[in-house]
């Protein structure tokens, strides 16, 4: 008897959050529920500095100094750390 309630009560949460949802919406049809945009999000893969040389391929030498010697190349630093976007490099090198 208990868990008829419970599962009552979760039955109402979800529903009333779904019909809030579609209303925010409402007088946007072109809008996005949230399942297109947990789909379309693209994976971004960052690549720390420190392990810049095993995407490389190249010693870890070569890139110690890397940031400095190609200040064009795009770069997220968080923290006081730099990281590299996986794609990004990859576009910059065919470029050069």
């Amino acid at each position: 008897m208990s868990y008829d309630f419970i599962w009552l009560g979760l039955s109402i949460i979800v529903a009333g959050y779904l019909i809030g949802n579609g209303l925010k919406n409402f007088g946007n049809p072109d809008a996005k529920s949230l399942l297109d945009i947990l789909n379309d999000e693209e994976e971004i893969e960052l690549i720390d500095a420190k392990e810049l040389h095993v995407y490389l391929n190249v010693p870890k030498e070569a890139t110690s100094n890397f940031v400095y010697e190609h200040p064009e190349v795009p770069i997220i630093e968080m923290n006081g750390h730099i990281f590299f976007q996986k794609q990004r490099i990859s576009e910059w090198l065919e470029r050069q």
